[in-house]
């Protein structure tokens, strides 16, 4: 049977994708015949979504914290006017801004808008798709469309630990040649004669030297360069805790971003390794130039494994890595059952050669919490809080018997206290 009049237009109507009309306007049509017609006209005139074309540019990498601006250029090829609304769709944690856009692009140009993001996470942040919504002259109709434009934003490390670089290089510089010690150390090599000034030490006095010409001459030494150190993220469960405001793998990580740009300078070769159950991430063999770059980019994507970590896998991967003397730095968690039952067991085979050190974060609510008083509740929360520092300083004790260096620091001065430790240690001639 025939459709005529009103029936016929509702039945066009009917026939319309679905979302292409304004709700309010949906219970008026059985009873305005020229509405309806302007509607379907307006769909009619609004442009093509399917014929658009997009090309993206901007940024690819960016630190976390820090903004990114991915651009998107829309090329409208059809003969009519684009008045659409746009979605550029990303995961949540991009934390994109502004979520949707108006945009206008006459028949045959192009046109481009900014996205901006501010990730929350670190890693890859995709790009979804992009949804297009296209009105018409009246806005009474509109098209809607999909269209896939891929681009990816690696979200690396923010490094907030990189303004302790400066004041770390010069105490490094007094270490090094420009500034020589006159004792000697295990790990120092000869730099050069100077004449004898009053107060020097006499065992630097160099006989053979001073036999040869009319003053005393002694010896100057500097830290040896070269060393090897291997730094190794604990990526187990204890690293999903938080302490203060971030995670515990967080504060590892911009501790070891500061100590590989340190250890980098002074000449020693660096690389890095993430373990739990099995390898996690690895940087090795990398030149000086290149190693804090490569370090940034295996630690973009780390996150921490609900797993107990494997202390005897992580002590033989760590032996592969290093088979000659070196500097072992250990992040991890200080509490006492994973140490006594996991790292105790394995001390003997990184100490016998190696020199360790173990670093972990601090929460600094516990100190606050042993800080309370005047009431019974702070008074509890205080006991609490001292009975955990109690236990976390028997747990260094045990590690420090053991011949391990330990650094326990909160979470943001855990990076500049273990840059000081390398430093003593190099000082020391113990790398």
């Amino acid at each position: 049977m025939a459709l005529t009049g009103r029936t016929a237009l509702l039945a066009a109507i009917g026939s319309l994708p679905v979302g292409i009309l304004a709700p309010s306007w949906t219970g008026m049509l059985a009873v305005n015949a020229p509405l309806t017609l302007a509607i379907l006209c307006d769909y009619a005139m609004a442009a093509p979504v399917r014929k658009l074309q997009f090309t993206r540019n901007g940024d690819t990498t960016v630190r976390l914290g820090d903004a990114a601006e991915v651009r998107l250029t829309v090329t409208n090829p059809s003969g009519r006017r684009l008045r659409a609304q746009l979605r550029d769709a990303w995961p949540p944690s991009s934390a994109q801004n502004p979520p949707r856009q108006r945009l206008t692009v006459p028949a045959g140009e192009r046109r481009r808008v900014t996205t901006v993001l501010r990730p929350t996470r670190r890693g890859d942040r995709r790009a979804e798709r992009v949804t297009v919504r296209s009105f018409g002259p009246l806005g009474l109709a509109a098209r809607q469309g999909n269209h896939d434009v891929p681009w990816t934003v690696h979200v690396l490390p923010p490094f907030t630990s990189r303004k302790h670089l400066p004041s770390r290089l010069a105490r490094l510089r007094e270490l090094d040649g420009r500034t020589s010690v006159l004792t000697r150390g295990e790990g120092t090599e000869f730099d050069s004669l100077r004449e004898y000034v009053p107060g020097d030490d006499t065992r630097s006095i160099d006989w053979r030297a001073t036999a040869r010409q009319t003053a005393v001459a002694v010896r100057t030494w500097r830290p040896e360069r070269d060393r090897h150190i291997l730094i190794v993220l604990d990526t187990g469960r204890t690293s999903a805790g938080r302490v203060g405001d971030v995670p515990r793998l967080d504060a590892a990580m911009d501790a070891a971003l500061l100590l590989t740009a340190l250890a980098s300078r002074a000449g020693d070769r660096v690389d890095l390794l993430a373990y739990d159950r099995r390898l996690r991430a690895q940087v090795q063999g990398r030149s000086a130039s290149d190693v804090l770059p490569a370090v940034v980019q295996a630690l973009a994507p780390l996150e921490p494994e609900l797993v107990e970590t494997d202390a005897r896998g992580l002590a033989a991967t760590a032996l592969a890595r290093a088979p000659r003397r070196s500097l072992i730095v250990l992040l991890t968690a200080l509490d006492a059952a994973p140490v006594e039952e996991g790292l105790l067991p394995v001390l003997p085979q990184l100490t016998q050669r190696h020199t360790l050190l173990v670093a972990s974060p601090a929460d600094p609510h516990v100190a606050r919490m042993a800080g309370t008083r005047g009431t019974i509740e702070g008074v509890y929360e205080a006991a609490a809080a001292t009975q955990t520092q109690m236990q976390r300083l028997r747990t260094a004790e045990q590690l420090q018997r053991h011949g391990v260096t330990v650094v326990d620091a909160a979470p943001d001065a855990l990076a500049p206290a273990l840059a000081d430790a390398y430093l003593a240690l190099k000082a020391a001639g113990k790398l």
